[in-house]
């Protein structure tokens, strides 16, 4: 199952990501003339052409990301996805129960003010939080979108091989981590910079803090729902690479559908919200889908594109400020 460059572009699936960039780029223009309603404080402006620009250019920087992973696994043979997933029938009840069961869950967290990210996570955030909120919200996800799925899964007799857990190439899956992360960990460290001004404390203390938390709260429950478990099935019902590298991205853009900075109490803060949702998290969700497919070892994204970069790089100044750690 091989995915080359023009039949990536000839798929309905990737046909319909791109008309619906397109579309979220026009309606941010038209809808957004007033001023965006979200405050997204690394941002620095509600100014919606500013914000689309700024999202496009991480769709950019994800492709380009794609483009060296390419590189790096080009001579790896394809995985065969179709032995590690049940029958066609099978595989499609467990995704569509998967995605019922994922929103429920994000219903729920959002009625105790839950995302799938901490408040204050990449954007910076609008109001004050405690300790105690950082143990709750990792708390929530961690058994929710991980141990609870994972739980069901072994129990239905699947192995860590059919779960997308384990390396069937370990020396080219480290580098492959390495070199994505160290692109990624630029970008981001150029564009937000400020761990460079934690002291020498603050860094021994943050940075294994940060791993930690954000690995319970969102890398984790990110890795085995969106990865282990749904996109196996994506690849399995659709019977087609680039839809479910597509559906994989659209599915982790979608946990993200409740982040701190939404606003719904109208439809036109509601619709700008979703876009913008679609536009911070679609690029990012590419990128992981087309790492799982390629490796099938859901491992591979979560260090190389998620848990160090950006959460480390990023939101480490934030956890320090939550734990008051000087």
């Amino acid at each position: 199952m091989s995915v080359g460059f023009w039949s990536f572009l000839r798929n309905r699936a990737v046909q319909g990501f791109i008309l619906a960039l397109l579309v979220s780029v026009i309606l941010v223009v038209v809808l957004g003339s007033p001023g965006l309603p979200f405050n997204r404080p690394a941002i620095r402006t509600a100014a919606p052409i500013a914000n689309v620009v700024t999202q496009l250019m991480q769709f950019v920087f994800a492709l380009f990301v794609i483009a060296v992973a390419f590189n790096v696994t080009r001579r790896r043979a394809p995985v065969d996805f179709v032995l590690r997933t049940p029958e066609k029938e099978i595989a499609k009840q467990e995704m569509v129960w998967l995605l019922v069961y994922g929103a429920l869950v994000l219903v729920l967290g959002s009625l105790n003010g839950i995302g799938l990210h901490l408040h204050g996570a990449i954007f910076g955030p609008v109001r004050e939080i405690a300790p105690r909120d950082v143990f709750i919200w990792a708390s929530y996800n961690f058994m929710f979108f991980a141990v609870i799925p994972y739980a069901i899964f072994r129990k239905r007799g699947y192995d860590h091989r059919a779960m997308c857990l384990t390396s069937d190439n370990v020396r080219n899956d480290l580098i492959l981590i390495v070199v994505v992360l160290v692109v990624e960990s630029i970008g981001e460290l150029v564009a937000f910079p400020g761990i460079f001004s934690l002291s020498k404390r603050q860094v021994l203390i943050g940075v294994p803090l940060t791993i930690v938390v954000e690995l319970l709260g969102t890398g984790i429950p990110v890795m085995v729902f969106a990865y282990a478990l749904l996109f196996p099935r994506f690849v399995k019902v659709t019977g087609s690479a680039q839809s479910a590298i597509v559906y994989g991205a659209l599915t982790y853009a979608g946990l993200h559908v409740f982040e701190y900075w939404t606003v719904y109490d109208s439809l036109r803060h509601a619709t700008l919200s979703v876009i913008f949702v679609f536009l911070q998290f679609g690029g990012p969700g590419l990128v992981k889908s087309y790492l799982t497919w390629k490796t099938g070892n859901a491992w591979v994204h979560l260090w190389a594109y998620h848990a160090i970069a950006p959460h480390v790089t990023v939101d480490t100044p934030h956890l320090i400020k939550v734990f008051r750690i000087h």
